[in-house]
């Protein structure tokens, strides 16, 4: 299996740096066939990954809940991570690590024997959208916040895939989730903020099914933010909204064509 398409790129395979022509993963690796792993994607720039520590901590976490054995440490993961990244050269890049399960007899239940997990680095030059972000309401999938999996970068994506091709099909961006009992959990693939008139700032809670995103809680910890309850009607009356991950923060401006807001004066104040 080939990971990337760009012949030109060099990826990490378990600590070995190789020709995306060449580069293989075992047909039996269970984060291939049961999406059984976990995934962080940083930003890396002139002065290094941004919150890497804070990166690294939930890959672990993650990583402990599914009893994936992670045995390599953080210093040799920031090892392979560098020489990645400077294998291919980029002064500014998105950086993905994924580990999986590993190889491994077919079957649900995962093998009682020396675990051997699949660590997978590869680079893509950043290239950072500029415009305010359009989106809908999802209709196709609901986020389970009664999942624990709605707290781990799992590999399993399929309910986000479903929204971002609804949002496609309706001509914008972006999909906002709401879970099971139609309350806001983020989109598809970032963490939401809204500001209310009386000027606070406001996120979905990690039990309503928000993803405890890296930069979610840098932006929390920055601008005061409080956990509750979201409905789709607090993000239509808000006066301001917004969107972070890894890459950034970028304003929400319409939601199923209504506009949110009028401002970006609170997340003009970030700064990481």
């Amino acid at each position: 299996m080939t990971v990337e398409h760009d012949c030109g790129r060099m990826v990490n395979i378990n600590g070995a740096l190789i020709s995306t022509t060449m580069a293989r993963i075992d047909p039996t690796d269970r984060g291939f066939t049961l999406g059984d792993g976990l995934f962080e994607t940083m930003l890396a720039c002139a002065n290094g990954i941004r919150h890497l520590a804070a990166h690294l901590n939930r890959l672990r976490t993650g990583a402990r809940f599914l009893r994936i054995p992670l045995l390599i440490t953080d210093t040799e993961l920031c090892h392979l991570l560098n020489r990645t990244l400077i294998a291919n050269a980029f002064s500014q890049a998105v950086l993905r690590l994924t580990v999986s399960r590993g190889p491994a007899d077919r079957g649900l239940l995962p093998q009682i024997l020396p675990a051997a997990p699949t660590i997978l680095i590869t680079t893509s030059p950043l290239s950072l959208p500029s415009r305010p972000v359009e989106a809908v309401f999802a209709t196709t999938t609901r986020r389970n916040q009664h999942s624990p999996l709605s707290r781990l970068k799992s590999l399993n994506a399929l309910d986000n895939i479903l929204a971002r091709q609804e949002a496609a099909d309706r001509g914008v961006e972006e999909a906002v989730l709401l879970n099971t009992v139609g309350r806001i959990a983020e989109t598809t693939v970032a963490n939401l903020f809204l500001v209310t008139e009386d000027g606070r700032v406001r996120t979905p809670p990690v039990a309503d099914g928000a993803l405890p995103g890296v930069m979610r809680a840098k932006v929390m910890n920055q601008l005061g933010a409080i956990e509750t309850h979201l409905f789709p009607e607090d993000l239509l009356q808000a006066t301001e909204a917004f969107v972070t991950n890894a890459l950034g923060v970028r304003p929400l401006v319409a939601v199923d064509g209504h506009p949110i807001g009028c401002t970006t004066r609170v997340q003009d104040i970030l700064s990481f």
